[in-house]
């Protein structure tokens, strides 16, 4: 089932404006959108290890780019977004990442840029609590290039190989990983 989708996601990789799609989901994702810029890159790395390092700076180009506009959001539009955002799932992370930007302050961007969370409430809380800017988008841009670089290598080493196995496992991979999400989806249903 999966294995179909694997590889329409492969070929999309390869479409002619992939690299425009990738630049938009990478901007998007560090202030507004809740799709990463990994459903774009890994694709595209696989399809073209050659290019997987170009593909991981686009991406931490437009990432970094978008952590400025995340950043402006909380800066400037905080108390305007602070009664929907309290309505949704992403307030208890924001809080969480609000009080690592209080007591970690650009340590906090930096980590929160390489660990594979919503990368939106580091940005949003940085520029709630008026971090400075020049130095949040070193950060921003340290955190993510890592994260996005060590994806390129992961992928470009593993090459074809890897990409061999991940087609041939997809469907237990995804599986997996629906499980994983359920299981965790109910702990935090019966916890609260």
């Amino acid at each position: 089932m999966f294995q179909a989708l694997y590889d329409k996601t492969l070929s999309w990789a390869q479409h002619k404006h992939a690299k425009r799609y990738l630049s938009l989901i990478s901007f998007a994702d560090s202030s507004v959108c809740p799709i990463s810029p990994l459903v774009m890159l890994v694709p595209m790395a696989l399809a073209q290890p050659n290019k997987a390092y170009s593909f991981a700076l686009r991406t931490t180009l437009f990432s970094a780019l978008g952590a400025i506009l995340g950043y402006c959001i909380g800066y400037f539009l905080f108390e305007a977004i602070s009664p929907w955002l309290e309505t949704t799932h992403y307030w208890e992370n924001y809080l969480s990442a609000k009080s690592w930007v209080d007591e970690w302050g650009v340590w906090a961007v930096l980590i929160g840029g390489f660990l594979p969370i919503p990368y939106k409430i580091f940005t949003i809380a940085a520029g709630s609590v008026s971090m400075s800017l020049p130095l949040f988008l070193l950060i921003s841009t340290l955190g993510r290039g890592a994260r996005f670089c060590f994806v390129a290598f992961l992928l470009k080493i593993g090459g074809e190989k890897l990409e061999t196995r991940l087609r041939q496992y997809i469907n237990e991979i995804v599986w997996g990983v629906v499980g994983l999400l359920v299981f965790f989806g109910l702990y935090h249903f019966l916890k609260g």
